[in-house]
């Protein structure tokens, strides 16, 4: 079958030939004569051999250089206007009439030569529509023959720094234009052979693709020796217009060979200076596995270590866009070899070293850019903080670009969840963000734009929470770390880190209470015990920033964790800490009122207190109650420690003479500011204060404590309806309504019956 098919391609190879052996045998007899008309005839049947499809790139070359070989003459004869009496600009438009779009664009390319040569129109004008005329012919062994030819016919008559034919450019462009153009229109071509068929099939495809490529390459040879590609030229618009054709056609074969091209074609100088632009096109290849096979990256590091030491006085981009483009190579080629990742940031170190830190911007985004590739790549922190290299380039970067890629490393994290679990990369962590956690040399909290600051602390917030670990001993150890790095923000940040911290201390605490087995035991290395020691450490720093309503509520909500434990002594030393916070730091009113709350809420719901250490507390928030500035918020805070004598899910909390002792308090109080409101203002107060108390007085007759009565409720009624009547009160749409619901409420529960209707009766409404 391959034997037939060879003893086929002879027969037809040998009948081309023929045709044009016949055909230019009238062709120079037509030439001889000056017939022009004959001669254009038999030139344009000569090359219409040129249109068979049943060649193989092999044989069809042979069949090309028989008419390449008789179009020679045939352009002399062109030159010769004397032999044919037709001028060069009406040859142009007649060759234009052959009745085949390829031999008339094979005659074009002649006339177009000999167009340039007489220098009737510019070049770059002929040049630029011979190439866009050449798209007529789409055939990939044809089509690449015939800009070949082009290629041939116009390498000496290109507009280069000082041909002839430059015109009045002064640089080269205009042939690396028309000379890129072509190549990529032949690039294209020889691309689009690509077989994707049977095995045997696809072989012989490849090995005729492959006997074309000189073709394609030739391109690149020609824009070697244009004289006017200079280095700025190669790196600014030969390069990246060559590897955006060798990337973008994702071919093997055209990638690899075009590679080699590039590199035997132009100077080891311009790759030296182009070797980022290079190395950044790599990955973008499919032939990685040739890159694997020949050791890519030990020869690459080796070469841009030679570039950076032969090239003392390399600006430092130039040095750190090398190193950028060779980690993006690794990352791409070697992903599961960290130790290639590690040794391009050493290297990089290397370079950096014995020089003051980076200020020139360019430098610094480059630096950026490469240590951001990494968190990019793996999607996950923890296997950037395993490089050891990664925060000594980090120490090279200035205060504020350390602390914006600080940034950048905290929101890989929580875009990507990823969990920090070991004490030993926390700490490495924390040490590359340290621009956040800290003031660096040379900085101070004055120079924080507000908004920024607070961005980036509200960052290490949330990252703190990111950091766990299941065993609570590497997650006391964890906490330990991160308290070690917070404590040295100051002032300004501490408010914002040490709640994270406390918080994610007493999440561990409540782990080891609902552990199996003796979880508070002595004996633990993690304990609730050791715990609060630490916390009390820490918001005890935060107390002197000081941020005392801050640490106050810190210590109120370590209470309650203490009394979740069941260590009595533990919670009244929190509570003790957060009264003396309140005595001592809290000067206030509305703070103060917020504070005394805040005490009253969590008082009531700590079970652990024995009778003396309640009391205690108790006593001491009425009494800090009772002596708040307002008395609207005396009555408020006096009334809520009624709440404190009275638990419901609490056997021996239901003091029913101390809850009324606070109510009548809290009504005395709220008389006492009717009657301060009337000396001050001429009038009345308003009645809210007697309703809310009001409601108090309904709530726990409800819970039946027997020294609330209906004829106090009842009296209290009567009380509020006189003061809403009086003429000297200030009207109060809000109270007049909130007692109005009241009674309605009233109203229901003694229509409801039952029990409950019962109680109510006797009041009226």
């Amino acid at each position: 079958m391959i034997l037939a098919g060879i003893e086929d391609e002879e027969k037809w190879l040998a009948e081309g030939i023929a045709a044009i052996q016949h055909n230019a045998f009238y062709l120079h007899r037509a030439l001889d004569a000056n017939n022009l008309r004959e001669a254009l005839k038999y030139s344009a049947q000569m090359l219409s051999e040129l249109r068979t499809s049943k060649l193989s790139p092999h044989r069809y070359y042979e069949l090309y250089m028989r008419a390449f070989d008789e179009l020679r003459g045939l352009e002399i004869f062109f030159k010769d206007e004397s032999r044919h009496g037709v001028s060069v600009v009406d040859l142009y438009e007649l060759v234009q009439h052959a009745g085949n779009i390829l031999p008339r664009l094979y005659l074009l390319c002649t006339v177009g030569s000999v167009y340039i040569k007489s220098k009737e129109a510019p070049a770059k004008d002929v040049l630029k529509d011979l190439v866009e005329m050449c798209r007529g012919v789409q055939h990939p062994i044809r089509g690449l023959f015939l800009r070949s030819y082009l290629a041939q016919v116009s390498r000496d008559k290109l507009p280069d720094i000082g041909s002839e034919y430059k015109g009045d450019a002064d640089t080269a462009m205009d042939a690396v234009e028309f000379v890129l153009q072509n190549f990529t229109e032949m690039n294209k071509l020889w691309v689009r052979m690509h077989y994707q068929g049977p095995g045997r099939v696809r072989e012989k495809q490849e090995k005729e693709r492959s006997e074309l490529r000189d073709l394609v390459g030739k391109n690149l040879h020609v824009l070697g020796q244009i004289e006017g590609v200079d280095l700025e030229m190669y790196r600014d618009t030969v390069l990246p217009r060559v590897l955006e054709q060798v990337v973008n056609c994702k071919d093997e074969l055209a990638q690899y060979y075009l590679l080699d091209c590039i590199i035997q074609v132009f100077p080891d100088e311009y790759h030296l200076q182009t070797l980022d632009t290079l190395l950044g096109a790599c990955p973008q290849l499919q032939v990685l596995p040739e890159f694997l096979q020949v050791e890519a990256f030990a020869k690459l590091s080796s070469a841009i270590g030679k570039v950076t030491e032969a090239h003392v006085e390399m600006p430092i981009v130039g040095a750190v866009t090398l190193y950028l483009s060779l980690l993006t190579f690794t990352l791409r080629v070697h992903p599961d070899r960290l130790d290639y990742v590690d040794q391009v940031l050493g290297a990089c170190v290397k370079k950096l070293s014995g020089k003051p830190k980076l200020e020139d911007s360019r430098a610094t985004k480059q630096i950026v850019a490469l240590l951001s590739a990494p968190l990019e790549k793996y999607n996950d922190v923890v296997t950037a903080l395993t490089l050891s290299n990664y925060p000594r380039v980090m120490d090279r970067l200035d205060n504020e670009t350390n602390k914006l890629m600080a940034m950048v490393i905290i929101q890989s994290i929580m875009k990507n969840y990823t969990c920090i679990s070991s004490a030993d990369k926390v700490e490495v962590l924390f040490e590359l963000i340290k621009g956040l956690i800290k003031d660096l040399d040379g900085t101070t909290g004055d120079e924080l734009d507000e908004e920024d600051f607070k961005e980036e602390q509200n960052s290490v917030a949330r990252l703190i929470h990111m950091l766990y670990n299941g065993e609570p001993e590497e997650m006391l150890k964890i906490i330990c770390t991160v308290k070690k790095h917070i404590m040295t923000g100051g002032p300004k940040r501490l408010p914002y880190t040490v709640p994270p911290l406390i918080f994610s201390a007493l999440r561990l605490v409540r782990k080891l209470l609902c552990q199996d087995g003796d979880a508070v035991g002595e004996e633990l290395p993690a304990t609730p015990k050791k715990i609060f020691q630490l916390l009390n450490q820490t918001i005890e720093a935060l107390s002197s920033v000081p941020s005392p309503e801050l640490a106050l509520r810190l210590y109120l909500q370590c209470a309650e964790a203490a009394n979740d434990c069941d260590l009595e002594p533990v919670a009244y030393e929190f509570f003790t800490q957060a009264f003396v916070l309140y005595e001592e730091e809290i000067a206030d009113s509305k703070a103060q009122v917020t504070a005394i709350h805040l005490i009253i809420g969590t008082l009531q719901r700590m079970n652990v207190f024995g009778v003396e250490n309640r009391d205690t507390l108790t006593h001491k928030a009425t009494g800090y109650s009772a002596k708040l500035l307002k008395k609207p918020d005396q009555c408020r805070a006096v009334y809520a420690c009624s709440h404190l004598f009275w638990v419901d899910d609490q056997d021996g909390i239901k003091d029913g003479e101390r809850v009324l002792l606070c109510l009548k308090r809290a009504l005395r109080i709220a008389n006492a500011a009717q009657q301060m409101a009337t000396v001050t203002r001429g009038s009345s107060g308003p009645v809210i204060l007697f309703v809310e108390i009001l409601n108090k007085y309904l709530y726990f007759f409800e819970k039946a404590n027997p020294q609330i009565t209906s004829s106090a409720i009842q009296s209290l009624i009567e009380l509020i309806n006189t003061e809403l009547q009086s003429d000297s009160t200030t009207p109060d749409p809000a109270a007049s309504a909130f007692f109005a619901s009241t009674l309605r409420y009233i109203q229901f529960q003694k229509q409801k019956g039952g029990v409950m209707g019962e109680k109510y009766n006797p009041i009226k409404v």
